[in-house]
């Protein structure tokens, strides 16, 4: 398998941007889920699960590091004042480098949203991924099949199949290497309509959980840090 794609998310539930070639830290993709958007008076890291307008945003990383967030009017956010008033709550947004909790909420019954419970739950430390077990997210092709990659906001696209078989082993991709540590689990990220004419749609996951045991994409670990870059192919190690 080679990579066809890569793509990095500066803010956590935003829409980020493709790249050629990356730096692949042990922190996962340098800059991906660098930044979230926090909820001030709830104090919970804040999602597209909770609030799904998170998704017509975008964010890209500056060179000096910061991200810049593009709002769905096309206007630039300027601070934490100009997020408030688009999500409509006082938020704040905080680097990794922040000592704020990594909370965030899921609903119980994506079939029932307006009336189900929500489930807090913790993420990684560092970047803000939601699992301690993965860095980096990968999944081909094959896989996806007719939908559209964005729904799942894979880091790593690639060509052909078969990436579950890799979860347990070690991998090389460009100069990095990388252990597959598990199947990623998916949530009501991926029935939420998106920018770009992505509609709402809840057979994906009714989907994913019928087919696949409700996973879909795997997640790593970083073993050895380094460059990668569309093009190169996937090795074991």
């Amino acid at each position: 398998m080679k990579i066809v794609q890569l793509r990095r998310y500066p803010v956590k539930s935003l829409q980020g941007e493709w790249l050629d070639s990356v730096v692949v830290t042990e922190d996962g993709l340098e800059g991906d889920r660098q930044f979230a958007i926090y909820d001030m008076e709830s104090g919970l890291g804040l999602t597209a699960r909770r609030v799904p307008d998170l998704l017509f945003a975008s964010a890209r990383l500056r060179t000096d590091g910061a991200a810049e967030i593009t709002l769905p009017d096309g206007s630039v956010a300027s601070d934490d004042n100009a997020l408030s008033e688009w999500i409509g709550r006082s938020v704040a947004l905080r680097p990794a480098a922040t000592k704020a909790a990594r909370r965030y909420e899921n609903v119980a019954d994506f079939e029932h949203e307006t009336t189900s419970a929500w489930k807090p739950f913790t993420g990684a430390e560092g970047a803000f991924h939601d699992s301690p077990r993965a860095r980096v997210s990968l999944v081909s092709r094959a896989t996806l099949g007719s939908w559209d990659q964005r729904r799942f906001r894979a880091n790593v696209l690639l060509d052909g199949e078969g990436e579950d078989s890799l979860v347990g082993s070690r991998i090389t991709l460009g100069e990095a290497t990388l252990h597959v540590t598990m199947r990623l689990e998916r949530c009501v990220m991926t029935t939420r309509a998106q920018a770009g004419g992505i509609e709402r749609d809840l057979d994906v996951l009714r989907t994913i959980a019928r087919e696949r045991d409700a996973c879909l994409a795997v997640g790593a670990l970083v073993v050895d840090p380094g460059t990668i870059s569309v093009g190169d192919t996937l090795g074991a190690r």
